[in-house]
């Protein structure tokens, strides 16, 4: 049994597989095995996969017809043998101390299910600013608490960079289609079922960036998707038995955010905002009230739960200042949810 396995789904790679499986076999850690599954490529990809398999006994290749990631990835994880399960996609690269470095964390760290590792994106040339912008807030998110307290504002764990128990993974599920992204429905069922999540602060993960990733061209990747994935796991999660919901945010987020809170029977009771504009105004037939009647709201309550759904960049943390100064605790009291 080999001590890491490394999973790829590899679907029309030809042009970049060859990189990451060379980031592979610079690794450190030599004791690994590489499960390729070639998911119906019409271009050369298993053609390059299989050279690689004929030259490093290591690396092992399984083809299917193309159905699509999900389906990839559950194929290559049924045939993972190692405790751990690292991912790459065929389109990044490791470095070289990697899969070391992750395997030795989990080995002293048991209580911990992932583990992943700040990364950067190239090349630097093709780096959007609005990538730049997630990559330095998820490279900000390293120990448990902030990757939690965070996880439903976007997915703080970067999937081609993260190392888990395979069996923690496989008894929840494994991958799953529920109409968004599969990597980030993974974490939150492993975040509601008390997971401990860690983050190397060591940048071991290099993501490529190109007008053909997945999250550029899948409709799951949609922003109502993954307002509809956080819905669906606030509502099973933190807002599960409080008896109000107040929303801090009713702007075009905060509004669509809503609605699917109230599709799931959550009981979204008012919003705060601050513009005049809406202020007094409705939203779903739920009231806009200014941030000074908050104090009040939340007095009626018996269990109430807050989030703060703002796009803004810099908005959440005016918030978050407002909100620790009427005493509430961001994780216990209230959420961001972007």
């Amino acid at each position: 049994m080999p001590a890491v396995s490394v999973l790829m789904p590899c679907y029309n790679a030809s042009q970049w597989v060859d990189e990451a499986l060379e980031s592979l076999a610079r690794q450190t850690l030599s004791d690994i095995e590489i499960v390729c599954v070639d998911d119906g490529s019409s271009d050369d990809t298993r053609l390059h996969l299989g050279r690689w398999a004929a030259r490093d006994r290591r690396v092992r290749v399984a083809v299917q017809p193309h159905a699509g990631v999900i389906a990839a990835s559950n194929n290559g994880l049924q045939s993972c043998t190692a405790p751990y399960v690292a991912r790459l996609d065929a389109d990044d690269r490791a470095h070289p101390e990697r899969l070391e470095r992750q395997a030795a964390f989990l080995d002293a760290h048991p209580e911990v299910g992932v583990v992943s590792s700040l990364v950067t994106g190239f090349p630097a040339s093709q780096v959007r600013q609005g990538f730049a912008i997630y990559l330095e807030w998820l490279n900000g998110l390293v120990s448990h608490e902030q990757i939690c307290r965070e996880i439903f504002v976007e997915s703080p764990l970067p999937n081609p960079s993260v190392m888990y128990r395979r069996d923690l993974v496989m008894e929840i599920g494994a991958y799953q289609e529920r109409g968004w992204p599969e990597d980030y429905d993974l974490w939150m069922r492993l975040y509601l079922a008390g997971t401990h999540f860690a983050k190397l602060p060591l940048t071991l993960t290099e993501w490529r960036e190109h007008p053909d990733r997945l999250t550029r061209t899948d409709p799951r990747y949609s922003l109502e998707n993954f307002l509809r994935l956080k819905a669906t796991y606030l509502a099973a999660g933190p807002l599960k038995d409080r008896d109000a919901v107040l929303i801090w945010g009713a702007g075009m987020v905060g509004r669509r955010l809503g609605k699917y809170l109230l599709r799931l029977g959550a009981p979204v009771q008012a919003y705060i905002d601050i513009d005049p504009r809406k202020i007094g105004g409705r939203r779903r037939g739920r009231p806009v009230l200014a941030p000074e009647a908050l104090p009040e709201a939340w007095r009626r309550c018996q269990n109430p739960a807050l989030l703060a759904a703002v796009g803004a960049r810099g908005a959440r943390q005016l918030i978050r200042r407002r909100l620790v100064g009427l005493g509430l605790i961001e994780g216990l009291d209230w959420w961001g949810a972007a």
